[in-house]
């Protein structure tokens, strides 16, 4: 692409809060945008589209959910050819125990995933007020772990951020930098829900 989207070393996802909908833009490690997608709210499906910016003129690729209402299923990545580069699956235990998505090829092939570890996940899940401690997502690819998404929470909104130069260049990065887009998205919203809640309870 000409503005390098799929080449950076450094990627970082920044999620923007508004009343009906939220903003997320991807920038590289100087802060300029890459992409940027706009997500409603109250959605059945996950029909993601990421643009060259927020003019939203030109589609760089899209994240498809393969069910109605299946937050732990399976989300294609598909080019603007319409090209499937690879899935992604959300495992169960991300709803109830820690964050855990798998990498997969175009056919389905798991080959990495993104994993947190689970004494944190369990505490951020179950503790109150756990939700406000930072993940903490290692990228493990063909069984070895090669780097972290580091997580930072805003005044209105989060940060996702990973260092890229260990990742093997003969693997396509799309897949992984829609893994973080599915993460900043549904783990936010998760989130904030669960922060309302605790607030509630008090």
């Amino acid at each position: 692409m000409a503005n390098g989207i799929w080449t950076q070393d450094h990627y970082r996802i920044r999620r923007v809060i508004l009343a009906i909908a939220n903003q997320y833009y991807i920038e590289n490690e100087a802060g300029e945008v890459l992409g940027y997608s706009r997500q409603k709210l109250l959605r059945l499906k996950d029909d993601i589209r990421i643009y060259s910016d927020d003019g939203m003129s030109v589609e760089l690729f899209k994240i498809l959910q393969d069910q109605i209402i299946d937050e732990w299923g399976t989300f294609s990545v598909i080019d603007e050819l319409g090209t499937v580069l690879g899935k992604i699956r959300r495992q169960f235990s991300s709803s109830f125990v820690n964050i855990e998505y798998q990498l997969l090829d175009a056919e389905g092939h798991q080959y990495g995933r993104l994993v947190e570890e689970v004494n944190r996940g369990l505490f951020r899940k179950l503790v109150p007020f756990g939700g406000l401690l930072p993940a903490q997502i290692w990228v493990e690819l063909f069984g070895q772990r090669v780097m972290e998404i580091v997580q930072q929470f805003k005044i209105i909104g989060d940060v996702w951020e990973v260092d890229c130069r260990r990742m093997p260049p003969s693997l396509d990065r799309r897949t992984l930098l829609s893994a973080m887009i599915l993460l900043a998205i549904v783990e936010g919203e998760q989130r904030h829900a669960a922060a309302a809640r605790d607030s509630s309870s008090h």
